[in-house]
């Protein structure tokens, strides 16, 4: 049973990772924002697709938005009411701070706010330090997860983005990057905060931080992300924004006037690839005896809709005579049929399973927001449909 699973898994991982880190940059004929950006990238976070792109696999400094990185690391490997010690090697630490001082104690989850919102350094080295067990500990998971999530084009050398050599990501990883975060709902109500107040266990009066994301304020819809500067990086920020429904990020790495562009890049987003709802949940399948068992949402612009097709890959009989059978132990019918890769310019942009008619069909994960004392245990639909699967199939 335990090689059924990793079969079907096997045969489910493209169907998971649908928001596709991979997907296909825009080739529709729609007339491109332009921007003062030395590289920029712009990508609707439901499918993972790159819907703008300038100069976007040139591999630049980063500054802050490092931090990105930073947070999701420590919110997937930490746990959120832990006490973070402030140690010598984060204390005073060069360049934006929070101004911590030396052996204070701040949950790990009021650190990520400072991090976030006022971009602290201190608090960049004491969350590192205490999720990895050192800054180099740490610098080794945000390399994993770079490479876990298909970030081909980066490589971290420290956790707040200070200039440093072989420290280095491109417009298009962040966009996928920002994308992978922004799925979290930790990630994802911290960088949409505007104002945040925390103990200060030292003095009379509470931390309060600003955002220093002027997007939040200046953009109708704006939800996140990051900005960024150094001397070497120049301005670099990130931004999200979400609009019927529909969630789009921009970058710009060294610009000038990057409020303005990141502004004209989500208009241009949002104006010329609505998300269209492809498939619906439990949709029949035409001429069978099968239904969908999750939806589908692509960003779509005009015509192009006329170059999707859909394609029904079915599993051979045996396995769907394993998948199907029930016992005391696995419970109801699980009837995973085979699944449908939706294709656009020939090209997969996605897939998802499909069911026989009356069989029992795993709810779509929900994941929930994390609670005090606890990290998320589902992060990706990937992680929740192993769990889905595994409570079915295991012996």
């Amino acid at each position: 049973m335990r090689k059924l699973m990793k079969a079907v898994v096997g045969m489910l991982m493209p169907v998971l990772l649908f928001s596709t880190i991979g997907a296909s940059p825009v080739q529709a004929m729609v007339t491109p924002p332009s921007t003062h950006a030395q590289s920029a990238a712009l990508i609707d976070v439901t499918s993972g697709r790159i819907l703008y792109s300038k100069d976007g696999d040139k591999e630049l400094r980063i500054a802050s938005l490092t931090k990105i990185m930073t947070a999701i690391v420590a919110i997937e490997e930490g746990k959120l009411d832990d006490k973070v010690k402030v140690s010598p090697s984060a204390f005073a630490k060069e360049g934006s701070s929070l101004f911590l001082k030396l052996g204070e104690e701040m949950t790990l989850e009021n650190m990520l706010y400072g991090l976030m919102l006022r971009s602290g350094n201190d608090a960049a080295s004491a969350i590192a330090e205490h999720v990895g067990g050192s800054e180099e500990g740490f610098v080794l998971l945000m390399n994993k997860k770079a490479e876990q999530i298909g970030l081909t084009r980066s490589h971290f050398m420290n956790p707040h983005g200070l200039d440093a050599e072989g420290h280095y990501s491109t417009a298009n990883d962040l966009a996928r990057l920002t994308a992978y975060a922004l799925h979290n709902p930790v990630f994802k109500r911290i960088v949409a905060t505007e104002n945040k107040s925390a103990p200060n266990p030292n003095e009379s009066w509470e931390y309060s931080w600003h955002n220093k994301n002027k997007m939040l304020r200046l953009y109708d819809g704006a939800d996140g992300v990051k900005t960024g500067y150094t001397k070497k990086a120049f301005r670099c920020l990130v931004s999200s924004a979400t609009r019927d429904g529909q969630q789009l990020a921009a970058v710009t790495l060294n610009d000038g006037d990057d409020w303005n562009d990141h502004a004209k890049m989500l208009d241009f987003g949002f104006e010329h690839f609505p998300l269209v709802e492809i498939a619906k949940h439990e949709q029949p399948v035409q001429n069978m005896e099968l239904v969908t068992g999750r939806g589908f949402k692509y960003p779509l612009a005009e015509g192009e809709q006329e170059a999707l097709t859909k394609k029904l890959v079915l599993l051979d009989q045996r396995s769907q005579a394993k998948a199907a059978g029930s016992d005391s132990s696995t419970g109801p019918s699980f009837g995973l049929a085979g699944r449908i890769d939706m294709q656009l310019h020939g090209e997969v942009i996605g897939s998802i399973p499909v069911y026989r008619k009356g069989s029992y069909i795993p709810p779509e994960p929900k994941v929930e927001d994390a609670t005090l004392g606890s990290a998320l245990e589902v992060t990706t639909w990937l992680s929740a449909w192993k769990a889905v699967l595994g409570r079915l199939l295991s012996p």
